[in-house]
């Protein structure tokens, strides 16, 4: 499964509007900069982090097309996933001259590499292997590579990742002989995407990771190597389980401190300069009325939400529960997010944890 004989050539004379050529300057970036072997881009899920990551590669100079679904929840069966197209997503795209696709099947067939971004490991299930999925060619793919940037679980990542394995190549290209998958989940949130300084924890091959370099780093500014596939979703669960815990930590001693009669702006400058400091206090305080620009301050809307930070816990806790191994403190997160949601929160970000289950205060 090598690579070799990578080429470089410019991007082609057609270049999509949206200011392409002044964001390129504005960036640093050059077309003739885009290897060959990654020049089409086929992007799938365009929500809220999706549609920025897709946007940055198109800056980067990358031939992109896109594609993304909406959902029927109300299945008659219940059984399965209702996947239609998102015409109002793909949109925004298409009226900036942007191809779009009817299916991940059509996106595969036009692409040299695909990028996924999906809410869930039924949804990645899906759209890789299901009717009109990405592996709907009977085995023989045209990209090379694969890259999922969802948060699932380690288990999904490395099926997928056996399924794209037994596959081939439509044409050898020289640089690969084997189609490839990395499992390539993401920090820093709505932000981070937009800006294009995400963080990636990547699994598969190390020869795709150093391959997929340049295509990682037009949306995000730190690459770390996990090891083999689902590797970069074991990291990336692990990651949000110490986030929760930590948030509910910090959430709970800045309530206690309250009781106790100490403001929260006050346990905010000792903890920041002591051996409490994290993130969840100097970065994303949950306090409102301490830290400007965060989802405290706006009554805890946007963000990541409780909703989402459920369901990664649920991904950790059954990995955990794969594996034979005991997190009483990331299965008492999972309960307390949980018990959030079905009490209505399950949109307002995780930190809310502070006012809805600790009965935290406003900042006066």
């Amino acid at each position: 499964m090598g690579l070799g004989g990578v080429g470089w050539r410019s991007v082609g004379s057609k270049v999509q509007r949206w200011g392409l050529e002044n964001c390129l300057r504005l960036r640093g970036f050059s077309s003739a900069a885009v290897p060959s072997h990654m020049e089409s881009v086929g992007f799938i899920g365009l929500g809220n982090m999706g549609s920025h990551m897709a946007r940055n590669l198109i800056n980067a100079g990358y031939r992109v097309s896109v594609h993304d679904f909406k959902i029927l929840l109300d299945h008659p069966t219940n059984t399965e996933l209702m996947i239609f197209s998102n015409e109002n997503a793909m949109k925004k795209f298409s009226d900036d001259g942007i191809p779009t696709k009817g299916s991940p099947l059509e996106v595969s067939e036009s692409s040299d590499v695909v990028i996924t971004m999906l809410p869930s490991s039924a949804h990645v299930l899906d759209v890789y292997s299901g009717g009109n999925g990405l592996l709907g060619n009977g085995g023989r793919l045209g990209p090379w590579l694969y890259i999922d940037s969802s948060t699932v679980d380690p288990q999904t990542s490395r099926k997928i990742s056996m399924d794209i394995s037994r596959c081939l190549l439509k044409e050898k290209k020289g640089y690969a002989e084997n189609p490839m998958m990395l499992d390539a989940p993401v920090s820093g949130g709505v932000p981070a995407a937009e800006a294009g300084t995400l963080t990636f924890m990547v699994g598969g091959l190390e020869e795709a990771y150093v391959a997929a370099k340049p295509l990682l780093l037009a949306m995000g500014k730190k690459l770390i190597y996990c090891g083999g596939a689902g590797n970069g979703s074991a990291a990336k669960i692990c990651n949000n389980m110490a986030m929760a815990i930590s948030m509910l930590g910090v959430s709970e001693a800045f309530a206690l401190g309250q009781n106790l009669g100490i403001k929260a702006s006050t346990l905010t400058d000792i903890f920041n300069c002591s051996s409490a400091r994290c993130w969840s206090s100097d970065t994303y305080n949950p306090v409102p009325g301490v830290l400007e620009g965060v989802p405290s301050s706006r009554n805890y809307d946007g963000g990541f939400t409780s909703k989402l930070m459920a369901k990664d816990l649920d991904l950790a806790m059954a990995s955990a529960s794969g594996v034979g191994y005991k997190c009483p403190m990331g299965s008492e997160a999972l309960d307390i997010y949980r018990k959030l949601c079905d009490e209505g929160r399950d949109a307002k970000d995780f930190s809310c944890a502070f006012r809805h289950y600790y009965s935290g205060k406003d900042e006066k």
